[in-house]
């Protein structure tokens, strides 16, 4: 058992030293307490309520990386030389080109403007517009068709035709048809043969896709095997883009747009030129559709009776139906012809007549006589017979001149890259092709006889 330590005997004290033992009472008997309190036994494992101690700095370690207050070295300082040099030529070259692009127009460009029909007076005439002309142009090429001009200069008459109907091909001629046992196929409309051969003699068709010429050509062919109905074919190619959509414009067409009409099934394909255009439903594969066959009186009246300009009678059957408004017109036209001829023939017998001229009455027919329409369909129908009548006669002739000109063809073609590079040189060579188109010299006995089926009269006015 431990002894107390023992206590120290009170002493006096100055008078300052009151206020110190004052303020170290507290303490004493803090102390005290301790003493008296049991003794616990500790654990001699640290405790974990401790900071742990500051972890030693380390030196820092040479990496191989150069900071970003070392000087350039002389490799990096000529790269950054370069580079400004560079973009420096290319700044310099861009404002010389703009330059040039002001310059003033030669003869082929001013025969450009004047293919797209831009006036004298239209054409840029300062440096800044004929810049951003020529430069609109270089963008333009990816957006715009691929000619100024898209058809030839139209044949002057008795050839040539003096309206141009443009027709579309998808849902309007055919239309592409998927089923489990056969996949996709196309289909040709119901009297689209007909519409074809039989339209063709009062216009100039024109047939104009929004499909590649790759995959329409094929098709074309299958409608006019012969070329003897479809004038010219127009593809995607030929189209002008607007907002991403391919627009038909016609002031591209080469042709005066108060003779032209435009037949398709969607109003955005002529949003530049909808006074041209007559819009139909789109053929979904019926086969008793009868929709392209009701459009023929009505395009056959606008060419019989010639009118200066089609676009006021478009307009005016714009958003009806043409077939059954048009047969309305025709119906009353026919009714107030029937009149005109009573009115002037009326108390006048037909036996009257016949017995002036020495014929019998058996012979004339009583009624009025036939309206010109009429007269001129008749002409077109017995024109239309003659010239079926003639493609089947002179079919195996067609066909083997076909197969004739599709193996001349395949003969041109290289079988190979030398052989492409030979064709080439021939074309740069003007002395050898000069003799190259007079032909080889003909021996005797080696002349070769080419039968050609003779085309009607009717046929091959039509042709030429």
């Amino acid at each position: 058992m431990s002894q107390n330590p023992p206590r120290p005997h009170p002493t006096s004290s100055a008078p300052g030293d009151g206020k110190r033992n004052a303020e170290h009472a507290p303490t004493q008997a803090g102390s005290q307490n301790v003493e008296n309190e049991p003794k616990i036994n500790r654990s001699e494992l640290p405790s974990l309520d401790f900071l742990p101690a500051e972890a030693k700095k380390e030196e820092p370690k040479v990496t191989g990386a150069k900071s970003a207050k070392d000087p350039l070295t002389t490799g990096e300082k000529k790269r950054r030389y370069m580079l400004r040099l560079t973009w420096g030529m290319m700044l310099l070259g861009l404002g010389a080109y703009t330059v040039y692009m002001g310059r003033e127009w030669d003869k082929d460009e001013l025969d450009m403007l004047e293919k797209r029909r831009m006036r004298i007076e239209d054409i840029p005439s300062t440096r800044w517009t004929r810049t951003k002309q020529r430069f609109g142009d270089f963008f333009n090429f990816f957006s715009e068709p691929v000619w100024p001009e898209l058809l030839p200069p139209p044949m002057p008459p008795p050839h040539g035709k003096p309206y141009t109907l443009v027709i579309s091909l998808d849902d309007l001629l055919i239309t592409s048809t998927w089923d489990r046992q056969h996949g996709w196929r196309t289909a040709k409309r119901p009297g689209v043969d007909y519409f074809l051969a039989y339209i063709s003699q009062f216009y100039e068709v024109v047939i104009f896709t929004t499909q590649l010429s790759y995959t329409a050509a094929p098709v074309l062919d299958k409608l006019d095997r012969y070329g003897f109905f479809i004038q010219h074919r127009l593809f995607r190619e030929h189209t002008r883009s607007v907002n991403g959509q391919p627009v038909k414009d016609l002031s591209y067409l080469n042709r005066d747009l108060s003779k032209v009409v435009c037949l398709d099934s969607d109003l955005e394909h002529y949003n530049t030129h909808p006074e041209n255009a007559i819009i139909i439903p789109k053929w979904k594969g019926d086969p008793k559709d009868s929709g392209l066959i009701a459009m023929i009186p009505f395009l056959e009246s606008v060419a019989i009776y010639k009118p200066p300009d089609t676009r006021p009678i478009l307009n005016a059957y714009q958003g009806k139906n043409i077939p059954l408004e048009y047969a309305k017109k025709e119906a009353e036209a026919k009714a107030k012809h029937v009149e005109e001829w009573g009115k002037s023939h009326k108390g006048v017998s037909s036996s009257f007549f016949s017995s002036l001229l020495g014929l019998s009455s058996a012979s004339s027919t009583d009624g009025p006589p036939p309206t010109y329409l009429e007269l001129k369909r008749k002409e077109a129908q017995m024109h239309y017979l003659e010239e079926q009548k003639y493609l089947e006669t002179h079919k195996d002739d067609l066909e083997r001149l076909i197969k004739q000109q599709e193996e001349a063809m395949a003969s041109q073609v290289p079988t190979n890259l030398w052989a492409a590079l030979d064709q080439f040189s021939k074309k740069e060579d003007p002395d050898q092709a000069s003799q190259t188109d007079q032909g080889p010299p003909t021996s005797q006995g080696s002349d070769v006889k080419v039968t050609v089926a003779p085309v009607p009269s009717s046929t091959a006015q039509q042709q030429r």
